[in-house]
């Protein structure tokens, strides 16, 4: 083809001398015989010697663009293009109608996720990124960028797809949204966005009525148009204002957050705080020894057998196979980590998957000691917006930032963390299960902030060198911030049994005198 475009791009001349005007749909007919346009006219219709394919300017879109897109179009007898091939680099294949929207899929899997184009860029080869909802879109906005340009499949895969390519987007600096600019677009773009840092994301707003998207301003030759829309985007903010009488009426309407118990045993931590809800953060305290993983090992399993959600676990001082077995002991009530206590693997397996109730609804975090604050965030982040995760547990705060030689800097870290995690519960309506250490005078070690922004925090206080094994083993619970429900105080005690792997309430009279002490001195 030889480019012969009109200004309205509907001419198209082809190499053996016939062409084509889109606008009209006059053909005149040329020499076919022998032509082989650049090697591409071999079908892709498995040896169909009906058609052939060939980069064609199309909708504002250069013919250079086409080819390094390699968007084909699909040439009949006649002459005349009746379809675009559009190949993913999942080997799926889409074919779009060219006097119409309809589309269909070849080349299967056509349900797979992933951008359309990612393989013409390499990962971190410019500082941006955009992201479109069309593959047109996408090289239109290429024209004028001259920058890494990919596309989701439609709105309704946006997040599944740039989730299955967010390493890939990950490496650019910054990352354009440049989404439909109607209801199903906007609420794609904002989820989209959830999935990263809000300060690398920049949302292209396409706001006029007539140009929804890129490819109608590239079409009309609006390219300096869009190109200034582009270069104008603004850094992604989520809405955070309600003003108007609808807004506080759905927020008024909402069914409230149902509480998720804490453990049977923790009956008066439940009475106080009504459980633990999503959008809020808990801070476990303690100092060390006192058994703050079995109250969060606790607390793990009653998420995973009380709700359906997935759960996350950072555990950062804890080996994974000792916290399997943790979660495995709990539900069989024996320590099976111990060398006189253990069971076969194969026992082990099956006790998990009933733990579990469902596969693949939990992730563990399989690093052991300290990590980057902003690896963790960007970590958590995904879980949350990509893969659905409700709950998150770390343990232990402190050991995020544990790899800094000045502790003013090891300070200044744990306050920006704990604010930006704080920021992020709230913002993904996520649930967070937190531990710190604490010094000697009960503040929580290294900063003082993660006691200040959670809103629940309960502090675990044992007396680890009582004389009586029941004293030694059992918990006393203080409520100390109840954001919620503004009760605070006695939140109770519980007493850890090993032999059973299970935690039971201390009754409030019972002072170490009753039926389970003297089992606790009798095993002693």
């Amino acid at each position: 083809m030889n480019g012969g475009d009109t200004s309205e791009d509907n001419l198209a001349i082809y190499d053996d001398g016939h062409s084509y005007c889109f606008a009209c749909q006059y053909y005149l007919p040329g020499d076919r015989k022998g032509q082989i346009s650049e090697g591409i006219n071999a079908t892709l219709e498995a040896g169909d010697p009906t058609y052939t394919f060939e980069y064609l300017a199309w909708r504002g879109i250069s013919r250079d663009i086409m080819r390094l897109y390699d968007i084909r179009s699909k040439i009949d007898v006649t002459g005349r293009p009746i379809e675009l091939a559009l190949i993913y680099p999942n080997g799926a294949t889409k074919v779009r109608k060219y006097e119409s929207k309809d589309f269909y899929w070849k080349r299967e899997p056509a349900h797979g996720p992933g951008l359309y184009g990612r393989d013409k860029f390499a990962a971190g080869s410019h500082d941006t990124i955009t992201i479109t909802e069309g593959e047109l879109d996408a090289a239109s906005l290429h024209m004028v960028t001259r920058s890494p340009v990919v596309s989701i499949q439609n709105a309704a895969t946006a997040v599944r797809d740039c989730v299955a390519d967010r390493s890939y987007l990950q490496a650019f600096s910054r990352i354009y949204i440049a989404f439909d600019g109607d209801q199903p677009g906007r609420e794609a773009s904002a989820a989209v966005a959830r999935l990263f840092d809000y300060d690398k994301v920049r949302i292209v707003r396409f706001t006029r009525p007539d140009r929804k998207d890129a490819n109608e301003y590239i079409r009309v030759g609006e390219g300096s148009e869009l190109l200034t829309l582009w270069t104008n985007a603004k850094r992604y903010v989520p809405d955070t204002l309600v003003h108007t009488e609808e807004e506080f009426r759905k927020i008024l309407e909402e069914e409230p957050k149902p509480g998720i118990p804490y453990p049977p045993a923790f009956r008066k931590l439940n009475e106080l705080t009504y459980g633990m809800r999503t959008g809020e953060s808990v801070l476990i305290t303690a100092q060390e020894g006192v058994g703050k993983t079995e109250v969060m090992h606790a607390i793990e399993y009653q998420l995973l057998r009380e709700t359906d959600d997935d759960i996350a676990a950072f555990f950062l001082e804890e080996p994974r196979k000792r916290h399997l077995q943790a979660l495995v002991g709990i539900h069989i009530g024996r320590p099976i980590h111990l060398p006189d206590q253990g069971i076969p693997s194969t026992e082990a397996i099956d006790t998990f998957k009933k733990v579990l109730r469902r596969p693949e609804r939990f992730y563990l975090y399989s690093n052991f000691g300290s990590v980057s604050p902003g690896f963790l965030l960007d970590t958590i982040r995904y879980l949350v917006s990509g893969m659905g995760v409700r709950w998150i547990l770390l343990d232990h705060i402190s050991m995020v930032c544990s790899g800094l030689s000045d502790i003013k800097d090891e300070r200044r870290e744990i306050d920006q963390f704990t604010t930006n995690l704080e920021g992020s519960v709230v913002e993904l309506d996520y649930g967070l299960i937190m531990v710190s250490h604490v010094n000697d005078i009960g503040q929580t070690r290294s900063s003082r902030w993660p006691g200040k922004v959670a809103n629940t925090r309960i502090d675990l206080h044992r007396d680890i060198l009582h004389p009586s094994p029941l004293a030694r083993a059992t918990t006393k619970l203080i409520l100390s911030k109840n954001r919620f429900a503004s009760k605070t105080g006695d939140a109770g005690s519980v007493v850890f049994d090993l032999d059973k792997y299970a935690f039971s309430e201390v009754a409030a009279n019972d002072n170490f005198t009753g039926s389970t002490v003297q089992g606790f001195e009798k095993a002693a």
